[in-house]
């Protein structure tokens, strides 16, 4: 099995020529965040990740999670890897000085939890949602709530979930039942979640669970559901874990991957009511919650770029060492490592550049986070929301479907080994799949963007970003040092995103349905079209650096992943369009009854 190694070079190249980190730099509060300690930092997150956690991930995968009298027990090290990724101050890498952070730029964050999700997916997923607790609380948590819980879920001293759905509700949050009544200064939560991410486990010493739950007085449907804290142990007058709250884990699904990660259905209030503190107002909760949920749909889309990393090491490496028949031209009559077979080399360049594209659009989405949050000018901050709001479904559902696409190519390039675990590259394929469904299957992503991000505001902010593509295709042509093959293709795949996105502002006000129909192809046609913009950024940085004298030999693989994606994937984007103007009248028609 593969050892894995933090891919260093392309991420600074991400961070510093497409996400924009010396413009973050820039930023109020980030002076600190440059390029030589962000460089610091990436090299002691990619040695934690090689050596403390990648270790674990197939053995973890093998070992799973036990339920024990109520408790739940995760794999060998798991418990000792946590202390040691607490104390090294990673947890809270990104949040405020002031709660026990390091205050450094979301950007920065968002390339370090790359590490994290390819070295150790099952368990990044801890620290992860505790992070999107933090987002929560930091923008609706009350002073005294805050107090309390927020400086221990910062330094990960105590760890934090997201409980939403039941089991008659899915994703439709309007049926949720699980209810909250008023006590004496608190609430009292009576209910069941299920899908609870590391809802129960031994690495934290408490575990702060968010739960919407229906308000006492509350309208029906999803207006009446508030947001609650709702800790395992209630914190004692000196703020350390007391006694027992009335919540339990009473079963662990058995799923198809991730097995070190251990996912609960919860029961609250089986003795009297779990003692439970409203977040903000009553009958706010969605709104509260979708802070925490688009803060894990970026980190979602994360867990995709990692995977596809890890997959992608593991193949290439694989491919090196593997030998097996003769070479089709130049070679002798032995056999050779398959990696000189044209399939093989064709299969590795698809899964390194479709990694390098989503990592390019998650980088420049959480640069554009740091610019809304922090510029000093308040248009440019909601330019950036804007872009972010837009390409929020983007980064989560193409880096993810992606992801399973890598993956399972992974699968391809080992051949037979590659369906056998020993390998372990059919472990990245199974612990994949579930993040196409996490924070919203990728259909919910799809029809977020089509219906919010792009109908709703009439197409302002799509045409925003095929403003910028344009520009970027501007240089191509101009461009002397051989990149001007790439603006054909990326022309055509930005005028197929143009018409896509004026039909769907004409058709959504009118029909929605036939445009929801296609609403996950337009989707992978944004993803597309926005790798190949990124990549072609990339690429001109690269020709740029080369002109000043940069031999860099890492530039030259830069160039040629653009004209990879432009030769293999921006010519799917013409027949996206059609599908989207074609098919989607005829799914729309279709009735239930046909099936």
């Amino acid at each position: 099995m593969a050892d894995y190694r933090a891919p260093l070079d392309d991420m600074r190249f991400a961070l510093n020529e497409i996400a924009g980190l010396d413009a973050v730099n820039q930023l109020p509060g980030f002076d600190d965040a440059t390029p030589d300690l962000v460089d610091a930092i990436l090299d002691e997150a990619g040695k934690f990740g090689a050596d403390v956690l990648a270790p674990l991930n197939h053995t973890g995968d093998q070992e799973g999670c036990v339920l024990e009298n109520g408790v739940v027990r995760t794999p060998k090290g798991f418990p000792d890897a946590y202390q040691q990724f607490v104390e090294s101050g990673w947890n809270g890498i990104w949040a405020p000085e002031d709660w026990g952070g390091q205050g450094l730029p979301v950007l920065v964050a968002t390339a370090v939890s790359e590490i994290w999700h390819a070295a150790n997916l099952s368990f990044a997923l801890c620290p992860m949602l505790t992070q999107s607790a933090i987002e929560l609380l930091l923008s609706h948590g009350s002073d005294e709530i805050n107090a309390i819980y927020l400086e221990k879920l910062v330094t990960g001293q105590w760890a934090g979930t997201m409980n939403l759905t039941e089991p008659q509700a899915g994703s439709d949050l309007a049926r949720i039942r699980c209810k909250a009544e008023r006590a004496d200064g608190h609430y009292l939560v009576r209910g069941q979640k299920i899908f609870i991410s590391h809802g129960e486990h031994d690495m934290a010493e408490n575990i702060v669970h968010m739960v919407l739950a229906r308000s006492p007085d509350g309208p029906e449907g999803i207006k009446g559901l508030s947001l609650f804290v709702v800790p395992k142990f209630l914190p004692d007058a000196d703020g350390n874990p007391g006694a027992r709250n009335d919540l339990r884990c009473v079963s662990l699904e058995h799923k198809m991957g991730m097995h070190a990660s251990p996912t609960a259905v919860m029961s609250y209030g089986d003795d009297g009511g779990a003692r439970a503190f409203l977040i903000g107002e009553e009958n706010r909760g969605i709104e509260y919650m979708f802070i925490m949920m688009n803060a894990a749909r970026l980190a979602v889309g994360m867990e995709g770029v990692g995977i596809a990393e890890r997959a992608y090491q593991q193949a290439r490496d694989f491919a090196k060492d593997r030998v097996q028949s003769r070479a089709l031209t130049g070679g002798g009559a032995d056999p050779v490592t398959i990696i000189h077979h044209p399939d093989v080399r064709r299969m590795l360049l698809a899964m390194r550049v479709q990694t390098e594209a989503v990592r390019a659009i998650a980088y420049r989405v959480a640069g554009a986070v740091d610019i809304s949050r922090r510029h000093a000018d308040p248009e440019e901050r909601a330019r950036a929301q804007s872009f972010v709001d837009l390409m929020t479904p983007v980064a989560k559902a193409f880096s993810t479907d992606v992801a399973s696409e890598v993956a399972d190519l992974g699968i391809q390039v080992h051949g037979g080994m590659g369906y056998i675990e020993e390998t372990g590259a059919a472990q990245h394929a199974r612990d994949i799949r579930v993040t196409r469904i996490y924070e919203g299957t990728n259909g919910i992503q799809a029809n977020d963007l089509v219906g919010r991000k792009v109908a709703r505001d009439e197409g302002v902010a799509a045409g925003e970003l095929i403003k910028a593509m344009r520009e970027t295709i501007a240089d191509l042509t101009a461009d002397d040092g051989g990149l001007s093959d790439l603006a054909e293709p990326l022309t055509a795949a930005v005028r197929a995103l143009e018409t896509a996105t004026d039909w769907i502002v004409d058709t959504w006000p009118q029909d929605p349905a036939p445009a929801a129909a296609g609403a996950v192809h337009y989707l992978r046609l944004m993803g597309i079209a926005t790798g190949g913009w990124l990549l072609a950024q990339g690429a001109l940085c690269a020709a740029r650096r080369r002109d000043q004298g940069d031999t860099d030999p890492y530039l030259d693989h830069k160039v040629l992943s653009a004209r990879f994606f432009a030769e293999q994937y921006l010519p799917q984007a013409a027949a996206l369009r059609a599908t989207i103007l074609a098919g989607g009248g005829t799914v729309a028609a279709v009735s239930p009854d046909a099936f």
